[in-house]
């Protein structure tokens, strides 16, 4: 029998996942071909033949998406498989036309993918990229250990360097980001829980990093990437919806999935959203899955010196996922600014340079802020030039480093901390003191 002709369409980490875990390895199926999105300069690699498998001595080559047709022709691709994420439902269906009009089908994979932990796995998911799956992951870690467990997190995949040298990774301080090259949007994930003592896995083969982890643990904790789907089987999955965005609980894939399969949904950021928005959010939650036990959490802010802030001109920067394909006009360094009384609020994008204004251009709904790209050398420069192009008199850094530690910054910074505060009864804690009981 011939095999079937296959395209991964992704964004570096579902698409690897989904063909190590399905593909590699099975003869029925060759996998002609990836394509990449959403991530600058991933076009145009080759996933390894170290990686690839017995059945690709030459490695698979990745192509940028916009080659999705001519390639389903030329390779004579049987079928495409959608693997990425934190994008409409009407956004799929039209690459599904393309691709049906193309000559090819057109699949999703779900949960066939997960891996069996041999230990319990607690798995964090989302509505949305930046709804706040960081700060609950880090709370749940505080919980679990408060409860005797030694937890590790292991991230959803941002392999965007020698993925061979990433194929298994472990962070246990700074030194091993530098090891490792971490960009920005890396040491964004990571450091919070090396902060906190937590041991923080990622890289490409999931199920080797998971029986890497579960030798030094006894809790794993899935810590998900945009609103993708647990790359492991949870015995206890929760989810964040974010009321800054109503409606997108059921418009989004797979952010919708997600809210059918959660055991608990936390309903975060309601300090700073309208009452009309919450209760739109916590209705249409109830819709899509009523079993589920519903927190609503709050993402207090803080900074060092409120009154520097007070009269100044202020660049506020943001998480860059959270404004680009999260398509978030704002975030905690806008409302920090707004808050503690700065006088003007500066427009980044007269100022941007290179990849950040081409970051701009591409998506359109980012507001006055300036989305923390970092994805290698080249556009961490032109992040610094932008930022210090423009007239303002301090950086309010949102995301959740301290970027002064990476960028070289010719103005005062302030960092706008946050994390998760559940309102009520139960919290986190509770739920996972009456699932797992305290460590003896």
């Amino acid at each position: 029998m011939p095999r079937t002709r296959v395209l991964i369409m992704g964004a570096a980490g579902r698409d690897f996942h989904n063909f190590n875990t399905v593909y590699r390895d099975h003869d029925a199926f060759e996998v002609v071909a990836f394509t990449a999105t959403q991530i600058p300069n991933i076009e145009g690699r080759v996933y390894p033949a170290e990686l690839a498998g017995k059945l690709y001595p030459q490695g698979i080559k990745i192509y940028p998406e916009g080659d999705l047709l001519h390639l389903i022709h030329d390779l004579q691709v049987d079928e495409v498989i959608f693997s990425y994420s934190d994008v409409p439902h009407t956004y799929v269906m039209h690459q599904a036309s393309k691709v049906l009009a193309a000559g090819a089908d057109f699949k999703l994979l779900g949960l066939r993918t997960q891996i069996k932990s041999t230990k319990p796995v607690v798995s964090i998911g989302a509505v949305r990229t930046g709804s706040g799956k960081s700060q609950t992951t880090r709370r749940v870690a505080e919980a679990l250990k408060s409860l005797g467990y030694k937890v590790a997190a292991i991230r959803h995949p941002m392999p965007y360097g020698n993925l061979v040298a990433q194929n298994v990774q472990r962070f246990g301080d700074y030194d091993d980001l530098d090891e490792y090259e971490c960009t920005i949007e890396e040491r964004e994930e990571y450091e919070p829980h090396l902060d906190r003592g937590v041991v923080v896995f990622a890289g490409v083969d999931y199920e080797k990093i998971l029986r890497k982890a579960e030798a030094e643990v006894d809790i794993i904790l899935w810590d998900g990437g945009n609103n993708d789907l647990s790359f492991y089987k949870s015995d206890l999955h929760i989810v964040v919806a974010d009321p800054h965005r109503p409606g997108h609980e059921s418009t989004y894939h797979p952010g919708e999935t997600n809210v059918r399969l959660a055991d608990v949904i936390v309903i975060n950021k309601v300090d700073t959203a309208n009452n009309e928005s919450i209760l739109a959010v916590r209705e249409a939650l109830r819709g899509l899955n009523p079993n589920a036990i519903v927190i609503e959490g709050a993402s207090p802010l803080g900074v060092d010196d409120p009154a520097a802030i007070r009269g100044k001109k202020v660049l506020c920067i943001e998480d860059g996922p959270t404004l680009t394909h999260g398509e978030m006009a704002y975030g905690a360094a806008w409302i920090a600014a707004r808050r503690f009384g700065a006088a003007e609020i500066i427009d980044p994008r007269p100022y941007a340079v290179g990849s950040i204004a081409a970051t701009y251009q591409k998506y359109p709904t980012t507001g006055a802020v300036l989305p923390a790209m970092g994805y290698g050398d080249a556009q961490i420069k032109e992040l610094e030039q932008t930022i210090n192009n423009t007239p303002a008199d301090l950086v309010l850094v949102g995301t959740p480093i301290d970027l002064r530690r990476v960028l070289k910054l010719e103005k005062p910074a302030q960092r706008v901390r946050y994390d998760l505060q559940e309102i009520g009864k139960p919290t986190l804690y509770d739920l996972l003191k009456e699932k797992f009981g305290e460590k003896k």
